[in-house]
Parts: C-alpha cells; sequence; structure tokens
C-alpha cells in the first residue's frame, strides 16, 4: 500500500486512511512524496494522503527539484507553496518579486489570504506564514537584486504571530549575510495595509503613504511589497512607493528582485 511505501521510506509522520493499494513499496521516497504534494489535492477529500508540512520535509525526503507542491502545516488545511530546493535544507517561498506582473498595492484581506502566482510573483499569505511557523523556531532569507546584477542577503530567526496580533514580526537578529538590517527594530512590529493601520508612526499610515502591506516601523527603512519600477521615478512621491531597502541602495533606489523565504531553524536530530 501507499501507506506501507510511506513508512518504508521513512519520512512519513501522520496517516489519516489508508490510500491506493495498487501503490508499490518499491516506488523510491522522493518520487512518492512529490507525487503527493503535486496531485494530493485533485484525489478526494484532506486527509487521504499524507502531505508534508513545509518544503523541508520534502527536501529531506530527497525531492530536489524546485516547484509548486502542497503541504499542511499542523492545525491547518491543505495550501500549495513555492519549493526552493536550490539552496540547502529545502526553502518554502513566501514572497517574489521579478518583473512587476502583479500588483502588491492590496488590502489587508488580500494579505492575510495570499496573491499571485506561485510560478511567478506572488504573496503566499499571513495566515499561511503563521501556520508553518507557529509550532517551531524558523529562519528567515531575505534575497535582494538591483539592476546592475548586484545581490544581497540577510537572514534571520524570526517568529509570526497570528490576526490577532496583527501578524506581529519578531526579529531574533541577524544570522547570517551581509545586508544590514532595515526592517526596523527587530521586536514586535505588526503588519499594516492602507484599511490597517498598525505601524509605528503615529501620524502617518505607513502602507498608505509608501504602497503596499509591510512591517512598517516609522515608514523609511524597507518595503519589499511596493510598487515595481524598472527605473527611478522622476516626483519624488513616487519614489517613496517603490521596492526598497535602505541599508542597500538607499531610500529611492526601486530594486529589481526580493524573494522572502522560510525553512525550519534546526534539523532535529533523528532517534
Amino acid at each position: 500500500s501507499l501507506q506501507g511505501a510511506g513508512k518504508r521510506c521513512g519520512c512519513l509522520s501522520r496517516w489519516e486512511h489508508s490510500v491506493q493499494p495498487w501503490v508499490t513499496a518499491a516506488w523510491p521516497c522522493a518520487w512518492l512524496l512529490s507525487w503527493m504534494g503535486a496531485r494530493g489535492a485533485a484525489f478526494g477529500e484532506v486527509g487521504r494522503y499524507w502531505l508534508p508540512e513545509d518544503c523541508q520535509q520534502l527536501f529531506l525526503a530527497g525531492q530536489q527539484s524546485s516547484g509548486v507542491f502542497q503541504v499542511q502545516p499542523s492545525g491547518s488545511q491543505p495550501f500549495k507553496v513555492y519549493c526552493d530546493m536550490t539552496a540547502e535544507g529545502g526553502w518554502t517561498v513566501i514572497q517574489r518579486r521579478t518583473d512587476g506582473s502583479v500588483d502588491f498595492d492590496q488590502l489587508w484581506d488580500a494579505y492575510k489570504n495570499g496573491f499571485g502566482d506561485l510560478h511567478g510573483d506572488f504573496w503566499l499569505g499571513l495566515e499561511k506564514i503563521h501556520h508553518l511557523v507557529q509550532e517551531g523556531r524558523y529562519n528567515l532569507l531575505i534575497e535582494l537584486e538591483d539592476w546592475e546584477g548586484n545581490s544581497q542577503e540577510i537572514q534571520f530567526e524570526f517568529s509570526l504571530g497570528g490576526e490577532s496580533t496583527a501578524y506581529t514580526l519578531n526579529l531574533l537578529g541577524p544570522l547570517s549575510g551581509e545586508l544590514e538590517n532595515a526592517i526596523g527594530d527587530f521586536r514586535q512590529l505588526p503588519f499594516s495595509t492602507r484599511d490597517r493601520d498598525h505601524d509605528l508612526k503615529a501620524d502617518t499610515n505607513c502602507a498608505k503613504h509608501l504602497s503596499g502591506g509591510w512591517w512598517f516601523s516609522t515608514c523609511g527603512h524597507a518595503n519589499l511589497n511596493g510598487k515595481y519600477f524598472r527605473s527611478i521615478p522622476r516626483q519624488r512621491h513616487e519614489r517613496k512607493q517603490g521596492i526598497f531597502w535602505k541599508t542597500w541602495k538607499g531610500r529611492y533606489y526601486p530594486l529589481k528582485s526580493t524573494t522572502m523565504k522560510i525553512q525550519p531553524a534546526a534539523l532535529e536530530a533523528e532517534p
């Protein structure tokens, strides 16, 4: 059975129903998990197939190709994510900007639930991100690229509260990367959109002023969900609305691409 095959692979943690007896134990574990992750939703009710909790579980099972897979964090309904398997460990991508094809100037509900194309530009959704990270320690890797082909990155350990906290971001300090922090004060930054103002600047709605939704402190440090510009706008008020990271390239330089991805902070030792 598929259940027996999965258990012999040594990579399945939970089962709810017996499934498809014609699948044999000879199938490689990576192929098995890839098959279930990519096709599970099409074959029936939730729980019929085992699903990985995140992209790292797929990576540890031997899945080496990046792509869209279905996951099911503990306590959550299944949903699809883009898994980056090119970096060590397998990363779950939560945001990507590459070409301006998706409008990121969205309201609270869109940022809560997610929008865009998982194969292109997208925001995964705050509620999904919260489910992914709520039961363990997670790292956040931010990758930036300018229009001259230069790139920088920074990695944090972080946690993310639920909607009752306005999806408050708690950064535990940079772990690696040459990029200097520009998110702000490392601690307790709630998420803001133009229809839900939770930023730390009392007299300004940063999301309305800058465009997009973000963990704004006082508006001027970073916004990776701003408007996508292919050149620096002439008007000052437009320049403020671009994708920027103040400590790299400055406040008014519109970045070419950004990626945000997460994975568990440490691998659990085998028993």
